[in-house]
């Protein structure tokens, strides 16, 4: 395998904080806005958007929850083995504005899945979509983000793997390919 780093270190805390200033821009104090990381990996960077937003608003509440899709899923019926995430959600969304987030955005299925099961806690007013990485031109389903970190163009055979300092020791970024 060969492994091309997309981003790391001090330009993927600038990424982070980008997302941050571009996410006020839109949703001022966040009063009426919640975030809700996507189970398994999206939930690190829902916690690392909370956590710098509460650092540039001080004294403002930041909800943040994680959703868990295993049996919302279009494939999980053939899957061998399903382990579910907990979600965690012990705030109202009903006319909230939801900020969905997943570390990477590939063909669009992790996406409605999450959807369908956020309609289990209410009906949002609006549902936007942050991504850490954007793999364009993969999608199945038509979806897109209204927040991106970075866009990648790749091929199937090519895997993007984000690393967070939280449970892999570095914050990275980095697309293996398949050495010929």
């Amino acid at each position: 395998m060969q492994n091309l780093t997309l981003l790391d270190g001090q330009k993927f805390q600038i990424t982070l904080q980008r997302l941050c200033r571009q996410l006020i821009e839109n949703h001022n104090d966040f009063s009426e806005s919640v975030l809700i990381g996507i189970q398994p990996r999206g939930i690190y960077l829902a916690k690392r958007i909370a956590e710098e937003l509460r650092k540039i608003l001080p004294g403002k509440t930041i909800l943040q929850g994680d959703l868990d899709i295993t049996f919302y899923r279009d494939d999980f019926r053939r899957r061998d083995q399903l382990v579910p995430n907990q979600t965690k959600i012990d705030f109202i969304i009903e006319n909230k504005k939801v900020i969905m987030m997943d570390d990477v955005l590939w063909t669009g299925r992790t996406i409605r899945a999450a959807m369908d099961a956020l309609q289990a806690f209410g009906r949002p007013e609006k549902i936007e979509l942050l991504a850490l990485v954007d793999r364009r031109y993969s999608r199945h389903i038509p979806v897109e983000a209204d927040y991106v970190g970075i866009e990648v163009d790749s091929i199937a055979s090519q895997k993007v793997v984000v690393s967070w300092i939280e449970t892999d020791g570095e914050d990275r970024i980095v697309l293996l390919s398949e050495a010929k």
